[in-house]
């Protein structure tokens, strides 16, 4: 039995390291620097956590910093810059989910990387709806996706439910959670 859990705890390590996620940036392989130290280098200080995943999601990628990693988890955002380290809090009540439809290709995603996770269908107008188990609408309206792809949601936290895109002709529907366990990047919702 141990050894089944040590297998299944390597597993979803390599799942989270994998696509467009990064490891743990407050490793003691890098230093500790204020949010605001590291972000005024990229012209960014001053923002609150839910402002800035709002700015990188949306840059174009040849405005992205390239050498800024900034990772989207449950109750925080994990920014790295070289050795330079730094986390943001997520408010409590709050979950980001960034959701990449797609047609012909995608990628693994388990934690959504703001400057380097691109998604098939930039700049495509869809119909997202986003109902909670218990009825509760919670998004329910035309988007356009972002330059690389993807759309932001800043959901309920612990909430269960449904996702459903519509583009075009095709369309898809998924189950949605958003508790500390839950993934922030949804890559694998093909539009049929």
């Amino acid at each position: 039995m141990r050894l089944l859990r040590l297998l299944l705890a390597a597993a979803l390590v390599a799942l989270a390291l994998t696509g467009c996620s990064y490891g743990d940036p407050t490793s003691s392989h890098g230093r500790e620097t204020s949010a605001n130290q590291l972000l005024a280098r990229y012209r960014l200080g001053g923002l609150g956590t839910m402002a800035l995943i709002n700015r990188l999601d949306r840059l174009p990628a040849d405005a992205r910093p390239a050498d800024l990693t900034a990772s989207v988890r449950p109750g925080e955002l994990q920014l790295s810059s070289g050795k330079a380290k730094a986390t943001m809090p997520i408010p409590r009540d709050r979950f980001y989910l960034s959701v990449a439809p797609y047609v012909d290709g995608t990628h693994t995603c388990f934690y959504h990387s703001l400057t380097t996770c691109k998604g098939e269908l930039g700049g495509k107008a869809m119909h997202v709806r986003i109902v909670a188990d218990d009825g509760t609408v919670l998004f329910d309206e035309d988007r356009t996706t972002f330059a690389n792809g993807f759309m932001g949601f800043w959901l309920p936290r612990d909430v269960k439910g449904t996702l459903t895109v519509r583009y075009g002709e095709r369309s898809a529907r998924t189950g949605i959670a958003t508790d500390a366990k839950a993934p922030t990047c949804l890559t694998t919702l093909h539009l049929a």
